[in-house]
Parts: structure tokens; C-alpha cells; sequence
């Protein structure tokens, strides 16, 4: 999906209305969503880190002004706006911590900030699991009753769904599945939180990208050798490019990467029993739409059928999820919309 949705016209639209927000450490995306789950305007802007979370807080208030007035509504249409942040925050209270992506962020009450720039009730949330909750509403999710979303990109994120209710822990860290441990071994490779053995450091692009290289040092031949000495970059992106088209090493990567992923899809089988697991983010080799996308797929699901009880193997969707960068802004204001209804 493009990082432009399909608009959905205001006349046919239902009511009521929300607002999703996904902040992220580049960007943050806006949109206005109706209450089946599709959009109605769209809206991103960058995030500027350095300026301080104050100042973004107030421009996303402005950014949430200006989506409503683009879909044609007024303030009194919206019900509530959803707001997906990445962490370490606090749920409950509304805040920041620590947040890796957001430097000089710490400990700021985000929800209640964004609340007092758009004057609007705000709901908050983890990103990883606004953005599950956006696959489960209206995504390839919509038909499952739980399901664990892996966004696999410079780390991996994740979130889970059950029963429409995010898992978020005692502490705010729940669904934290990109750093289940893989690898325990003392010289096991380095996750990019500063520990060691997880899945991220093993499956995500950053991980796709360390371990080719390493797999060039050694002298392993690739089509990569002459696309590098045409000083082009060695990404996730280019190295899906070589193995679609053929290249030996690059395919070997995907499918190595499709079972170390299958391991922290297993390990999510035997702890929560979902009814499906959803694969999104950057890296996704193409999905559906490239023969390599295909293969890493039925590589992710032929290794779970070796290691999973025989039962969840057979029962348990695994496939793409489909709204692409969509689902955080989405899912936030299908979150929102939870709140409302609660409190109606």
C-alpha cells in the first residue's frame, strides 16, 4: 500500500469519526478515519526530534486541525483522537520514558500535551500495537479472533491483539516480541538494544544487511560485489533485488532470515496461542507480489511446521499483513474508537 491512502468520500462515510496519529522518529502520519475503519484525509509531517517533544505535540494538534478540515469536517465530528507512539513510555499515565527513536523525549506526558494542542479526548497507545490493532480491525486481520503483527524493518517491532484488546503488560512492555532470545550463546550477536541473542539482531534488515557483509568479507561471490563497486549502498532493498533475481548468496540470506524469523514465530505459538501472525514493515522482500516475497513466506512456514506443536502449525495463519504504512494511523483511531465506545 502507498504512504498515501485511498480516500474514502465524507458523504458516504459513517459516522462517528476519528483521529489516528502514528509518531514516528522520522515522520508523523495523520489521518482522519470513520468508523469502519477507512480513511477519509491524510496527512505527514516530520517529526524534527531536535526540536523537543512540546513543539511536536503542538504541531500534531495543528496537524489534527487540518486533516479534519481537509475531510470537510468540523471538530465537533470527531469523537476521539488515537495517538500510537514508539517507546519506552508508561500506558496508563500518558508517557514518554525513554524513548530510543525520540532523543531528549524523556519522561514527558505526551498524551496530555497532544490532548491540550487539538482539544480533543486523546487515547495512547504503543506504535507496534496500533499499528496490530489497525491489521486486526480492518487488515488481512479482520477475519482472526488474535494476532501477533512482527513489522520487520531496522529492528523488528511487534504487537498482539486479543479479542480487540491490546496486550500491553504490567509495565508497558508487553508484545515485545523482536527481543524473545534466539541465541544464548555468550558471543551471540548484538540486538540494538544492547543485548544479546535476540530476534532482531538476527531478523531484522539491519541483521540482513551485517550478515551479507560478513558473508562478503569472507569472499562469498554475489551479483552484490559489482552493485557495490558501482558505490551503491548495501540495504535489505537491494540485497531482495539480487535475490529476486537470482543471485545465490541473497536468496540464501532471505531463507536463513525466514527461519531465524520462524523461531520468534514458534516461540509466540507456544506462549499465547494466536489465531494468526502477520508479517509487515519495510522488509518484506515484496511480499505476495515477488517470487522472494513468496519464498520467504513458505520458508517462515515450512520451519514453523518443523518446530511447532503439529497442531498450531496446521492451525495458526501465518501471511502479509496488508495496510502497509497505513495500519499505525488506522489502528490508533480504531483504539480510539474502543475508548469511545466504552465510554458511551
Amino acid at each position: 500500500m502507498s504512504d498515501t491512502p485511498r480516500f474514502h468520500p465524507v458523504g458516504e462515510a459513517q459516522r462517528p469519526f476519528y483521529v489516528g496519529i502514528d509518531l514516528g522518529g522520522t515522520n508523523i502520519k495523520v489521518g482522519v478515519v470513520d468508523d469502519l475503519g477507512r480513511a477519509l484525509s491524510y496527512l505527514s509531517i516530520p517529526t524534527e526530534v531536535a526540536k523537543g517533544a512540546e513543539d511536536a505535540a503542538a504541531r500534531m494538534g495543528a496537524a489534527v486541525a487540518q486533516v479534519v478540515q481537509s475531510a470537510g469536517l468540523t471538530q465537533a465530528d470527531i469523537a476521539r483522537v488515537g495517538l500510537g507512539s514508539p517507546g519506552t513510555m508508561d500506558i496508563p499515565r500518558g508517557m514518554l520514558l525513554k524513548p530510543v527513536n525520540l532523543q531528549g523525549w524523556n519522561d514527558f506526558p505526551l498524551r496530555d500535551r497532544v490532548k491540550h494542542h487539538c482539544s480533543l479526548p486523546v487515547t495512547f497507545e504503543n506504535d507496534a500495537n496500533a499499528a496490530a490493532y489497525g491489521e486486526f480491525w480492518v487488515g488481512s486481520g479482520r477475519d482472526l479472533h488474535s494476532l501477533a503483527l512482527f513489522t520487520l524493518g531496522t529492528g523488528i517491532g511487534s504487537g498482539i491483539i486479543i479479542d480487540d484488546l491490546p496486550i500491553d503488560g504490567e509495565n508497558s512492555h508487553g508484545g515485545e516480541c523482536g527481543h524473545t532470545i534466539i541465541d544464548f550463546s555468550p558471543n551471540a550477536r548484538l540486538c540494538g538494544c544492547g543485548k544479546r541473542g535476540h530476534l532482531e539482531a538476527y531478523a531484522s534488515a539491519t541483521a540482513v544487511v551485517q550478515r551479507t557483509q560478513e558473508a562478503l568479507e569472507a569472499g562469498r561471490a554475489s551479483s552484490l560485489g559489482e552493485k557495490l563497486t558501482q558505490h551503491r549502498r548495501l540495504t535489505a532493498k537491494l540485497i531482495a533485488h539480487e535475490a529476486e533475481a537470482g543471485d545465490p548468496l541473497c536468496l540464501e540470506i532471505v531463507e536463513e532470515t525466514a527461519r531465524y524469523l520462524a523461531v520468534g514465530v514458534v516461540n509466540l505459538l507456544h506462549t499465547i496461542d494466536p489465531h494468526g501472525v502477520l508479517l509487515g514493515g519495510a522488509m518484506t522482500f515484496g511480499g505476495h507480489e515477488t517470487s522472494v516475497g513468496r519464498r520467504f513466506l513458505a520458508e517462515i512456514r515450512a520451519e514453523v511446521r518443523r518446530r511447532a506443536f503439529p497442531l498450531l502449525a496446521e492451525r495458526t495463519v501465518i501471511d502479509y499483513a496488508a495496510l502497509g504504512s497505513d495500519a499505525g494511523f488506522i489502528g490508533a483511531a480504531g483504539l480510539a474508537r474502543l475508548e469511545h465506545l466504552k465510554h458511551k
